[in-house]
C-alpha cells in the first residue's frame, strides 16, 4: 500500500546551526611517498625538500610536521625543480616545456604553497604561424643563476635562452647560440656536425658571471656572460652529466659509456683537448651511462665522488644503483628501485673553501634513503617520514585512537630494537627546514597496516608526519616455499662491485599465503590478533625482552564434517615446531589453524573473556587462547558455494561447467520471464493509475525508493563471514545480560550466540567457555551483514573491554532495553533486544541507489561548545560517499563526496577513526587523511622564515568560485588563479597550511577529545575488494546515470545542510 505525508516544514535552524558545530568535510593530508616521483631539490639556505611527480604534483618538505603541497592544472610530469636559495620560491619545469613559479606565502601566521606565474616558451618560428621572438623548442635543462633572479634554459636545439624570473619573460638579446661557442672550437671538432642539445648547466659559486654548458656531442664551455665570451672548451665524448667543483679548478663530466674525466680549468690555452683523468670504475667491459656525477670536497682532505650508473652492462646492467667513492673507499649502494636524483647536504655560503658533506639523499621510484656522510661506514639515517608504507602491499589497515603512554613507551621501546640495516646513524635528519606550528597532539593514534609478506606495521598518526614506530613480522613461525637469507646481508671485500643493500622497499613476496587480511589490537592488555590468507589466527602478546618459546598451535575444522565439499584451493602453512626465538615486541602465543585454509574475512578479540573470533568463507568459530582450546565451530556454507571451495590462489575451476551452468540460467530465466511478464507490467500500470488519481497538491509522496531485488539464497560466496563482535547484553531475557558473540554474513543470516564466561575470580582452566545460540536472524533481502553494534539503554554504544572497567569512557546504562544496530549493505536498521523486533531503518541503497562499504561509530565534538559532543554512523558507499547518520535515530545529517567512485582500491582501503576522521589509499604508496569533524582536523600548520621580502611585487591570487575540483589522485584541492607572464589567469591547484577554505575557528590543530560523553565503536569490515565492487565499476552507464540523477533528485530536495 502507498504511503502518502504531509509537506514537512522546513529544516530547524537550531539543528542546522548545530550540525555546522559538529560536521565538516576537510582533505587535510597526505601520509607516506608520493607516488611516481619524478624530480628532486634543495633548498640548502632553508634545509627544505621538493619532491615532483608524473601527475603534476609538487610536495615540499621541511621538518617533521613541515609540508606544503601544490599541483599544477596540467597533469604533466615534473622534470626538473629548482629553489631559489632562501627565497621560499621554486622554478618548476614540466615535459611539456611549460616554467612554473611557485611562492611560499604566510597567511594569518601559517604558510602554504601557491603558483605565482607559469611560462610556456613560444615554438621554432615557422611551426605555430607566430612572428614572435625566438623562443627554444623544447626546454633540456634549467639552471638558476646565483646572485640574481635570473635563469639559464637550455634547449633541444643547442640555445642557451635567459629568463626573468620574477616575471617568467624571455630576455632580448641575451640568448647564447651554438654558433658562438663553435667559433671558439677547433677546425677539426667541428666536422660540420651540430653540437647537440644542451645536456647540463653549471654554475659557478664565486663567480656568478660564469657558466659552465655540456652539449650532448661532448663539448664544454665556460661562458661569461656578462663579457658574452667563450672562455675555455673541453673536448669530451657523449656527456651526460657535469659537476663544477667549488674552487672552480676543476670540472668533472660523466659520459655515455660509463666512464667519468676531470678536466683542469686551470690550463692556459683556451682549448682543452684531453682530461687529466679518466676512469671506468666498473670497466674494463661495457659499461651502461653514468647519469648523474657529484664531486664535493672534503676539508679533512680527499673528495667525494657519487654517482648513480656505470654498471657492468653485462652482469649488472639490471641494478639501480649509487656509488659512492672516496679515497681508496668505493661502496656501491644497490637498491630495489629506480633511481630518479640526489643531491648532498653540505656547505653552500660562497666564503667557505670546502663542501664537506654531512648527508647524501638519494630519491627512488619507490622510497627516500638518506645516508650519514659523516659517520664511519656511512650507515642510513631513519626518516621521521616519507616512509615507503608499501614496502609490501597493503592488504588491511585499522586505526587505535587514545593510545595509553605505557604501550606507547613499549611500542617505541622495540622499534628501537630493531636495526633495519646492521648500523643506523644516530645523527639527526638533516632536512629541518620551518617550523611546525601545530600543537603537540595531547593523545596519541596508531595506524596499524598489514601488508603481503606477512608483517604489521604500526605508525604514529597523531601528527601531519606518519613515523614509523615498530615492525612485526609472522613469517618467521611458518616454513615458507622460499627460504631464503636475509637480504640485507653485505658483501664480503673480494666481492666486486662491492654492492650494499640499502633500502627497505621490498614487492616481492616470500609466500603468498602469509599476507595478513584483519587485525586487531587491545590497547589496554597489549594483545593483538593478525589473521591471513591461510586461515591462520595468530593471538600475540607484548614483550619487552627478547625470549625463546614454543608456540601452542590448534586446529578448528569449520566445515563440520560436511559432506559434498572438497577445498581445491592452497595449502595451509606449516609452522615451526618446537622452542623459538622472538625478538622484543609483539611475541606469538597461540596459532589457530581454520579449516579449509581459506583466507580470514573477520576477527575480533576481547581480552578481558580471553576470547578469540574468527571467520572465512566457510563459517565461522570461537577460540579460548587462555585455556587454549575450541568454543564453537559453525559452517554457514551454502549446498550451492562451489566458489567458496576454491579459494583465491586456485586456478582449477572448469571453464566448461561454469559456461554449461551459465547458459542453463539464461534459457532457465527466458522462459520463467515470459510467464511474468505481461501479469507484472499490467499491475503496475493499475498501481501507478491508482497513484496519480489519489496525489493531491498538498500531498507529497515520501522519497523514491528503487525497488531491491532480493538475492537468491544460493548466490556463491553467500557463506562468507563479513562481521563478527561481543558484546555484554541482554540475549536471553530482559532480566539477565550476558556475553554475547553475534556473527553476520554475505546472505544477510545473522547469528547470536550466549556465552558462559567463567567469572575473573574463577581458575579458567578448570571451568571452559560455553556458547548457546540464542537469536537468529535473517535479513528479508539477503544483503550481506557489513557491521553489528549493540546500544544501551542510552543509545549508545557499548565501550571496548577495560574501558569502563578502567575508568576510561562511561559506563553502560545496563538497565533500560538494549538495542543491536545491523548494517547492511542495503540498509541500517536497529532491533529491540532480547526480543529482537524492529524498531528503525534506514533504507540507503532504496533511497540514494548506493551499497555501504563500510561502516563506523564516531564520535563528533562540538566547536563551540567542549562538553557536548554527538556520536552518529559513519558510512562510506560503493559511490565514494561518506554519510554520516544520528543514532540511534538513523536521521541523516550530513553526506559529501568523498572519493572517486571509480576509485575501487581506495574505497576497499577506508577505515575510519574513532573520532571523525578516515584513511584511504590514494595510491599504493599514500594514504589520504580526511576529517568528518568539525572539531577534530590534523592538517599542516607550519611556517618558513624566508628572506625574500613579502612586499616585492609578485603575482596577485584571488580564490575562484568552484573550489571542488579533483587532483590527479583523486584529492580535491582549491583552485588558485595565479596571473600568468601576459597577464591572464594561469590556473593552478594547491592546498597547504593557512589556505582560507575553513573560517578560522575550524582550522585549529589536532586535539584529543577528551574523555567523551559516550563510548564509541569503529566497526570491523572487510577491507578485500569484493565481487560487489568489481560489479559496481563495470555497471552500465544506464545504471549509473540514473544513479547519478537520482542522487541529484535527492539533494535537491534536501534542505543545504552541507558544510560549504
Amino acid at each position: 500500500m502507498m504511503k502518502f505525508r504531509f509537506r514537512r516544514q522546513g529544516a530547524d535552524p537550531q539543528r542546522e546551526k548545530l550540525k555546522q558545530e559538529l560536521f565538516a568535510f576537510n582533505k587535510t593530508v597526505e601520509h607516506g611517498f608520493p607516488n611516481q616521483p619524478s624530480a628532486l631539490a634543495f633548498d640548502p639556505e632553508l634545509r627544505v625538500m621538493a619532491i615532483g611527480t608524473r601527475n603534476g604534483a609538487v610536495k615540499i618538505y621541511g621538518a617533521p610536521g613541515v609540508e606544503f603541497t601544490g599541483l599544477h592544472r596540467d597533469s604533466a610530469t615534473v622534470t626538473q625543480m629548482h629553489f631559489l636559495p632562501g627565497q621560499g620560491r621554486l622554478l618548476t619545469l614540466l615535459d611539456d616545456s611549460s616554467l612554473h613559479l611557485w611562492t611560499i606565502v604566510h597567511h594569518n601566521g601559517c604558510a602554504h604553497l601557491e603558483e605565482a606565474l607559469s611560462f610556456r616558451p613560444p615554438g621554432r618560428p615557422g611551426l605555430d604561424g607566430t612572428s614572435g621572438p625566438l623562443g627554444p623548442s623544447r626546454v633540456t635543462v634549467v639552471l638558476l643563476l646565483a646572485a640574481s633572479d635570473q635563469a639559464a634554459l637550455g634547449t633541444e636545439a643547442g640555445s642557451v635562452f635567459f629568463l626573468d624570473v620574477t616575471t617568467l619573460t624571455l630576455l632580448d638579446g641575451q640568448t647564447l647560440g651554438p654558433d658562438e661557442v663553435l667559433r671558439s672550437v677547433p677546425d677539426d671538432y667541428r666536422c660540420g656536425k651540430a653540437l647537440g642539445p644542451v645536456e647540463s648547466l653549471q654554475g659557478y659559486l664565486r663567480d656568478p658571471a660564469k657558466m659552465l654548458v655540456g652539449y650532448s656531442r661532448g663539448l664544454l664551455a665556460i661562458w661569461d656572460h656578462s663579457a658574452r665570451h667563450v672562455d675555455q672548451v673541453f673536448l669530451g665524448n657523449q656527456l651526460e652529466s657535469l659537476c663544477w667543483e667549488r674552487s672552480g679548478r676543476t670540472v668533472v663530466s660523466s659520459h655515455s659509456d660509463g666512464s667519468y674525466a676531470v678536466w683542469s680549468a686551470d690550463a692556459g690555452g683556451p682549448s682543452v683537448p684531453q682530461p687529466t683523468a679518466a676512469t671506468t670504475p666498473y670497466g674494463p667491459f661495457p659499461c651502461k651511462a653514468i647519469n648523474k656525477i657529484l664531486w664535493r670536497s672534503c676539508e679533512s682532505g680527499g673528495h667525494f665522488v657519487i654517482f648513480s650508473g656505470g654498471m657492468p652492462r653485462a652482469s649488472y646492467g639490471d641494478r639501480h644503483c649509487v656509488s659512492v667513492l672516496r679515497a681508496e673507499t668505493l661502496v656501491t649502494l644497490d637498491f630495489t628501485s629506480r633511481v630518479i636524483d640526489f643531491f648532498t647536504v653540505h656547505s653552500a655560503r660562497p666564503v667557505d673553501e670546502f663542501d664537506d658533506p654531512q648527508a647524501l639523499a638519494v630519491l627512488l621510484e619507490e622510497e627516500l634513503v638518506v645516508l650519514d656522510l659523516q659517520t664511519p661506514g656511512w650507515p642510513p639515517v631513519p626518516a621521521p617520514y616519507l616512509a615507503p608504507l608499501h614496502s609490501s602491499a597493503i592488504t588491511c589497515s585499522a586505526h587505535v585512537a587514545h593510545v595509553p603512554a605505557k604501550l606507547w613507551a613499549r611500542l617505541v621501546s622495540a622499534g628501537e630494537q630493531q636495526s633495519p640495516q646492521p648500523a643506523c646513524s644516530a645523527a639527526g635528519w638533516p632536512i629541518t627546514g620551518g617550523r611546525n606550528l601545530a600543537q603537540e597532539p595531547s593523545q596519541r593514534g596508531l595506524l596499524l597496516t598489514g601488508h603481503e609478506d606477512g608483517t604489521v606495521r604500526f605508525w604514529d598518526a597523531s601528527g601531519v608526519a606518519l613515523r614509523p614506530l615498530y615492525r612485526l613480522s609472522t613469517a618467521g613461525l611458518f616454513q615458507t616455499d622460499c627460504e631464503h637469507a636475509d637480504s640485507g646481508a653485505q658483501a664480503t671485500e673480494d666481492d666486486w662491485p662491492p654492492f650494499r643493500k640499502v633500502g627497505c622497499f621490498d614487492p616481492y613476496s616470500d609466500d603468498p599465503r602469509l599476507g595478513v587480511q584483519k587485525v586487531v589490537l587491545c590497547k589496554f592488555t597489549a594483545q593483538m590478533v593478525v589473521a591471513g590468507t591461510a586461515g591462520q589466527v595468530l593471538v600475540l602478546e607484548l614483550s619487552d625482552v627478547p625470549t625463546t618459546l614454543a608456540v601452542s598451535v590448534a586446529s578448528v575444522d569449520l566445515l563440520q564434517d560436511r559432506e559434498g565439499f572438497t577445498w581445491k584451493g592452497h595449502d595451509r602453512l606449516s609452522p615451526r615446531l618446537g622452542p623459538l626465538p622472538w625478538p622484543a615486541g609483539f611475541q606469538p602465543r597461540v596459532l589457530v589453524q581454520c579449516l579449509p585454509p581459506a583466507a580470514v574475512t573477520a576477527v575480533t578479540l576481547h581480552a578481558e573473556w580471553g576470547l578469540v573470533a574468527f571467520g572465512t568463507s566457510h563459517g565461522f568459530g570461537l577460540y579460548d587462547y587462555q585455556r587454549k582450546s575450541p568454543v564453537l565451530a559453525r559452517c554457514t556454507l551454502h549446498p550451492n558455494d562451489s566458489l567458496a571451495m576454491e579459494g583465491p590462489l586456485s586456478r582449477v575451476k572448469s571453464l566448461k561447467k561454469s559456461l554449461r551452468q551459465s547458459f542453463r540460467r539464461i534459457r532457465k530465466s527466458r522462459v520463467s520471464g515470459k510467464k511474468r511478464a505481461v501479469s507484472a507490467s499490467i499491475k503496475l500500470q493499475e498501481a501507478n493509475a491508482q497513484l496519480a488519481e489519489q496525489a493531491g497538491p498538498d500531498v507529497e509522496m515520501t522519497p523514491v525508493q528503487r525497488r531491491i531485488e532480493p538475492r537468491s539464497a544460493d548466490d556463491s560466496l553467500s557463506g562468507v563471514v563479513r562481521c563478527l563482535y561481543f558484546a555484554d547484553t541482554f540475549l536471553r531475557d530482559a532480566a539477565h545480560h550476558g556475553p554475547t558473540m553475534w556473527a553476520g554474513t554475505n546472505s544477510g543470516s545473522v547469528f547470536a550466540y550466549a556465552l558462559e564466561v567463567p567469572a575473573a575470580g574463577e581458575k579458567r582452566p578448570e571451568r571452559a567457555v560455553e556458547a548457546v545460540l540464542g537469536k537468529e536472524v535473517q535479513l528479508m533481502h539477503r544483503a550481506p551483514v557489513v557491521a553489528i553494534a549493540v546500544l544501551d539503554g542510552r543509545g549508545r554504544p557499548l565501550p571496548e573491554p577495560y574501558e569502563a572497567s578502567r575508568d576510561l569512557a562511561q559506563a553502560p546504562d545496563m538497565q533500560g532495553g538494549h538495542a543491536v544496530l545491523i548494517a547492511s549493505e542495503e540498509q541500517f536498521k536497529v532491533f529491540t533486544l532480547p526480543k529482537v523486533s524492529a524498531k528503525t531503518k534506514f533504507k540507503l541503497t532504496a533511497h540514494e541507489g548506493c551499497r555501504v562499504r563500510k561502516v563506523a561509530l564516531a564520535t563528533f565534538a562540538s566547536v563551540a561548545c567542549e562538553d557536548y559532543a554527538e556520536t552518529c554512523l559513519a558510512c562510506l558507499t560503493n559511490l565514494g560517499d561518506v554519510h554520516v547518520f544520528s543514532v540511534p535515530g538513523l536521521r541523516p545529517q550530513v553526506h559529501y563526496a568523498c572519493i572517486r567512485k571509480e576509485d575501487i582500491s581506495g574505497i576497499a582501503s577506508c577505515v575510519f577513526t574513532r573520532h571523525g576522521q578516515g584513511f584511504y589509499l590514494i595510491s599504493p604508496s599514500e594514504f589520504e587523511r580526511f576529517s568528518l569533524s568539525a572539531q577534530n582536523i590534523t592538517e599542516p600548520l607550519c611556517s618558513l622564515d624566508i628572506r625574500w621580502p613579502h612586499e616585492a611585487p609578485r603575482a596577485s591570487h584571488r580564490l575562484q568560485e568552484s573550489p571542488k575540483l579533483s587532483q590527479a589522485n583523486g584529492t580535491p584541492r582549491l583552485t588558485l588563479a595565479p596571473q600568468s607572464c601576459d597577464g591572464s589567469p594561469s590556473p593552478a591547484r594547491s592546498r597547504g597550511a593557512g589556505d582560507p577554505v575553513k573560517p578560522p575557528e575550524v582550522a585549529l590543530s589536532p586535539t584529543s577529545m577528551g574523555s567523551a560523553t559516550s563510548a564509541d565503536t569503529t566497526l570491523d569490515t572487510t577491507g578485500d575488494v569484493t565481487v560487489e565492487d568489481v560489479k559496481d565499476f563495470l555497471g552500465s552507464s544506464e545504471e549509473a546515470g540514473t544513479n547519478l540523477r537520482n542522487v541529484a533528485e535527492d539533494e535537491a530536495r534536501t534542505c543545504t545542510i552541507l558544510i560549504k
